[in-house]
């Protein structure tokens, strides 16, 4: 760790291998967001999506990068984002490595939400609606179950699991109820897609980061007292209820949030913070470079998905999922080995 002094007396606390990971980060996200807009069916090079974006391009490379394929881009940013701070948050304030969005039922009632209004034959929008209000009462109900206790240790995660399998009946009965047009949306749906996504998902998904990400950053430091235990972090002055509260809010709020843009996206909330810590090597919940992961790897899949079949796109959760769930399982097996 390296210590910088300011003249005001302060001193910032940095570390040079957290800053490189984060600025490779960066470089990633600019380098695949590049390649994934030039892709389609009218493929553009790098220097003229470049050009195109800088205002030096042709009507229709304008209205081809800025209107169809830029909101996609900036919604898979957005999301894997949103999604990475919200597990880190989760991870961190329940000290529990499997503690995510996706374990604890957030994702599966912002599910529920997205399929009601399929049945009810909503629109897109109504569909984000739904998610996102359902997403948010899932919260508030969990967290009214599992009690003031159970905010800290496995008590919220095993609440979360028990709504998750309720859940899951109650959104596959909702698919049995659906047209059968409707339900094939609904599934795809369910699988977390970026195809067709606008502006209209991509600019709420960005105001709600703008508002969320500072209240998780300014808690950075007090989640980081927690991780070492409630008594220690009480006895260094942090608020360790209202800490916990206010930041699980905002990780349910970034959740649902994602949902509604993108469907329940699986596994890069739970992988990408791993992903962070490994890379940084560095103590506390790592928000930045758990951010930066969760975009690069939502990019990279959705990278993946639109070029791994010759004339035919997979829903980006399907490549998250493989992919997550073969780090998790590579992860389990080197830490049994580890300890034989």
């Amino acid at each position: 760790m390296t210590v910088l002094r300011t003249p005001g007396g302060r001193s910032l606390r940095w570390r040079p291998r957290s800053l490189v990971v984060v600025a490779t980060a960066v470089l990633l996200a600019a380098g695949l967001g590049v390649l994934a807009v030039g892709g389609g069916d009218y493929p553009m090079s790098p220097a003229d999506v470049l050009r195109t974006l800088t205002g030096g391009g042709t009507a229709a490379e304008e209205f081809i990068v800025g209107e169809l394929r830029l909101p996609r881009l900036v919604t898979a940013l957005g999301v894997g984002a949103a999604l990475a701070l919200s597990g880190a948050v989760v991870q961190t304030l329940l000290r529990n490595p499997l503690g995510s969005p996706d374990m604890i039922g957030i994702t599966q009632g912002a599910a529920t939400g997205g399929l009601i209004a399929v049945v009810l034959g909503g629109s897109s929008l109504a569909l984000s609606g739904a998610a996102l209000a359902t997403g948010i009462c899932t919260g508030l109900l969990i967290r009214a179950v599992a009690g003031a206790r159970g905010l800290a240790g496995h008590r919220l995660v095993l609440v979360g699991i028990g709504f998750t399998a309720i859940l899951t009946g109650v959104n596959g009965w909702l698919l049995t109820r659906a047209p059968l047009m409707d339900a094939a949306r609904a599934v795809l749906w369910l699988t977390g897609s970026l195809d067709g996504r606008g502006w209209s998902q991509a600019v709420p998904l960005l105001g709600a980061l703008a508002a969320l990400t500072p209240v998780v950053l300014a808690g950075g430091r007090a989640m980081a007292m927690v991780e070492l235990g409630d008594e220690t972090a009480t006895a260094l002055g942090v608020p360790v209820t209202r800490v916990r509260q206010v930041l699980l809010g905002a990780a349910v709020l970034l959740a649902s949030v994602a949902a509604a843009a993108a469907g329940p996206v699986s596994f890069v909330a739970l992988t990408a913070p791993h992903l962070a810590r490994r890379l940084t090597r560095a103590p506390g919940p790592n928000l930045v470079a758990s951010a930066l992961t969760g975009a690069v790897l939502l990019v990279g899949a959705d990278l993946v998905a639109q070029r791994a079949l010759a004339g035919q796109q997979l829903p980006v959760g399907v490549v998250t999922g493989v992919l997550g769930g073969t780090y998790l399982v590579w992860l389990l097996a080197a830490r049994r080995a580890g300890r034989n």
